[in-house]
């Protein structure tokens, strides 16, 4: 079992930064990656990055150059760096953690992207 806590979300004008963290605690020594998702309203979730044991990254299209995912293993954490965001970029972002076969989800932090 692990247990994940989403923090960091906000609100932001268009153009500006926010840093997401995503604390995993419980059986982390078995998490094989790490990710982000979002799910605007109306919407289904989406992949936004992805993150393994290895550091491999995985990115979608829509914010490659403007994202970046990083993990400290050390601090069982997994940050979402998100630079130039967009008003597009508003959504609730959902952390989650693959430990073969299950896949765990955070709570959930709101993003939103106006002036």
């Amino acid at each position: 079992q692990v247990q994940l806590v989403e923090s960091g979300g906000g609100l932001v004008q268009p153009g500006g930064s926010l840093r997401l963290s995503c604390a995993a605690s419980g059986s982390t020594f078995s998490i094989s990656a790490m990710g982000w998702y979002r799910q605007a309203p109306g919407k289904q979730r989406e992949l936004v990055a992805t993150i393994t044991s290895g550091g491999g990254t995985n990115y979608a299209d829509s914010v490659k150059g403007r994202f970046t995912i990083s993990r400290d293993n050390a601090k069982n954490t997994v940050y979402l760096q998100m630079n130039s965001l967009k008003p597009e970029d508003t959504s609730v972002y959902y952390c989650n953690a693959f430990i073969v076969p299950t896949l765990y989800w955070g709570q959930g932090t709101q993003v939103t992207v106006s002036s």
